[in-house]
C-alpha cells in the first residue's frame, strides 16, 4: 500500500496472547490508578494529545495515567475488524489497516486524535454521508466506569444503556479502553474532483443528490466534502478510490492542499495522503502561524507541519497571552475565539451560510455532508436525514461593547434555530436548562446514575459548558 511511513509500528498478526496479556496489565494499571485518585477530585485523562479547546485550568482535578493503552491490538483481514486500545490515535490505526487494504469507516481529518476520543465526543470526516460517525462501526467497548469498574458494552446485553449512551458523553460516564471496530476495503489511489458553484442553495442541492444517489456521473462516489470561500465561492469535492493513478499530488511539503481545491478540477492522491489532506495545515489555520508564507515554509521541517504541532502553539499562546498583549499594545480590537464544528440539516445549510457570513465573516468553513444510521440518545440528530457539518475555527473581532462569548452564542442560537446541533469539544455557553433540553438530559442521567452513582466524573454540563 502506498503512502509515507510515520515511524508507528504496523500490527500485522490477528490477536495474540502477549497483546492481550498487555492490555489486561494496562487494564489493571488504570484501575489502580482510578481508585488511588484523591476523593473529590474529578479526574482529568493524561495522555500525549488533545483536540478539545476548552482551555479553562482544571480546577481540583487528578492525573488519571493511561499508560500503554495507546496500541493496535490486532487486524483481521477476514472478519475486517480491529482491536484497538481507547487512547490509540487514528495516525496508529490507519497504519496498521492500510497495509491489509482496510480502514476504519469514518476517519476524523487529524492525526492525533484517538479512537476513544472520536467515540465519547464525536468524529466525522468524508465518508461520513454513507457511514455515519465513529462510533456507528464500533462492535463492542471495554469502558472504565465512574465508580470504577471495567464493563464491555455492546449493543445489546446487560451495558447496552451505557454503549448507547456513550457517544457525545465526553468521558463523564466513563472511559473507553478497548474497542472492536469494523474496517472497510480501501484502494491505492483516490481520485478528486473539485466542482465550483457560485451559488450556496445549489451547492447544498447538489451536495444532496450527490450524497443520496451515491454516484457522480454514473460512477460510485467514496468521499464528499467541500469548502465554503466565499458567497459565490464553494466546491464539492468528490473522492472516488482508484487501482492505478497517473500521478499523486503531496501536500505534505511546500504545496497546500486547501488552495488546491481553488485552482484544479482534477487530483490525485495516495489513500494515506487523501485521508491525512487536512492535517498538514490544520485545514487552513496553519496560517496563523506563518508558515503558509513560502519562505517561512521552506524553512519548517516537514515534521513539524501537522495539527498537533499548531495545537500546543495556540496552548502556549492561551497560557501566556500572546496574542492578547499584543492586541492590546497595537490597540487592536479585543478578539473572540470562534471554533466550532456545527450540523445543520442540507436543505438549510444554505440559510446556515447566509447568516454566518453576515454576522460573523469567517471564511474558509468546511462543509462535510453526514447522516446518522440510528437514533443516539445524547446527539438526536434524525436518523437517515442528510446534514452538513460546517467547521469554522479562528479569531473575530468583536464589536465595540460586547463581550466574549457574543459571536460563539450568536452560533448557536441560529443552529437550534435551524434544527440543527453544535459539537461540544470547544467553548459552549447555554443556560442549564437549555442545554439539557438539546441534548437529551432525560436519556443522560438514568445512565450516569447507574454508572457514576456518586458523581466522580463530572456531568456532561459541567464538563463541557462550566469548563470545572
Amino acid at each position: 500500500m502506498p503512502g509515507r511511513g510515520t515511524g508507528s509500528s504496523v500490527v500485522r498478526t490477528r490477536p495474540s496472547e502477549p497483546r492481550m496479556a498487555a492490555h489486561q496489565r494496562a487494564v489493571e494499571q488504570i484501575k489502580a490508578s482510578y481508585a488511588e485518585l484523591p476523593e473529590g477530585a474529578p479526574p482529568r485523562l493524561a495522555k500525549g494529545t488533545t483536540n478539545l479547546f476548552r482551555f479553562r485550568p482544571p480546577a481540583r482535578q487528578a492525573k488519571l495515567s493511561a499508560k500503554d493503552l495507546d496500541q493496535v491490538i490486532s487486524v483481521d483481514p477476514e472478519t475486517r475488524t480491529a482491536e484497538v486500545q481507547g487512547m490509540t490515535t487514528y495516525e496508529t490505526l490507519v497504519d496498521a489497516t492500510l497495509p491489509y487494504g482496510l480502514m476504519p469507516y469514518v476517519v476524523p481529518q487529524l492525526k492525533t486524535i484517538t479512537l476513544g476520543g472520536a467515540v465519547t465526543g464525536l468524529g466525522i470526516e468524508s465518508t461520513s454521508f454513507r457511514n455515519g460517525l465513529p462510533h456507528e462501526s464500533v462492535e463492542e467497548m471495554e469502558i472504565l466506569t465512574g465508580d470504577g469498574r471495567v464493563v464491555v458494552a455492546r449493543p445489546d446485553g446487560e451495558h447496552a444503556d451505557l454503549f448507547r449512551a456513550f457517544p457525545n458523553s465526553y468521558g463523564t460516564l466513563g472511559y473507553a479502553l478497548r474497542l472492536r471496530i469494523k474496517l472497510a476495503p480501501v484502494k491505492p489511489y483516490v481520485r478528486l474532483t473539485h466542482l465550483r458553484f457560485t451559488d450556496a442553495h445549489k451547492c447544498m442541492l447538489a451536495m444532496q443528490e450527490i450524497c443520496e444517489a451515491g454516484d457522480l456521473d454514473g460512477e460510485t462516489v467514496d468521499f464528499v466534502d467541500g469548502v465554503f470561500f466565499a458567497p459565490d465561492e464553494l466546491y464539492i469535492t468528490v473522492g472516488r478510490f482508484a487501482d492505478r493513478a497517473p500521478y499523486t499530488s503531496d501536500y505534505t511539503g511546500m504545496r497546500i492542499y486547501y488552495q488546491s481545491i481553488r485552482r484544479r478540477g482534477r487530483d490525485w492522491l495516495t489513500v494515506r495522503d487523501y485521508l491525512w489532506r487536512w492535517d498538514t495545515d490544520w485545514f487552513w489555520c496553519s496560517r496563523a502561524f506563518g508558515v503558509q508564507q513560502p519562505l517561512v515554509r521552506s524553512l519548517v521541517p516537514r515534521r513539524w507541519l501537522r495539527s498537533d504541532v499548531y495545537r500546543k502553539l495556540v496552548g502556549l499562546d492561551k497560557r501566556f497571552q500572546i496574542t492578547a498583549r499584543v492586541d492590546r499594545w497595537l490597540d487592536r480590537p479585543v478578539q473572540e475565539s470562534v471554533i466550532q464544528d456545527v450540523e445543520i440539516p442540507v436543505e438549510r445549510g444554505a440559510d446556515f451560510l447566509a447568516f454566518f457570513h453576515e454576522k460573523v465573516g469567517m471564511t474558509p468553513v468546511w462543509m462535510c455532508p453526514l447522516k446518522a444510521q440510528e437514533h443516539w440518545p445524547l446527539y438526536p440528530m434524525e436518523p437517515n436525514r442528510l446534514y452538513v457539518n460546517f467547521g469554522f475555527w479562528g479569531m473575530v473581532p468583536l464589536p465595540r461593547g460586547q463581550y466574549d462569548g457574543y459571536y460563539n452564542r450568536l452560533i448557536e442560537k441560529a443552529v437550534h434555530d435551524l434544527e440543527g446541533h453544535k459539537s461540544l469539544y470547544s467553548t459552549s455557553f447555554y443556560p442549564r436548562e437549555e442545554f439539557w433540553r438539546l441534548y437529551n438530559g432525560d436519556a443522560y442521567w438514568p445512565v450516569k446514575r447507574a454508572y457514576d452513582p456518586d458523581g466522580r466524573l463530572l456531568d456532561l454540563y459541567d464538563k463541557c459548558v462550566r469548563g470545572r
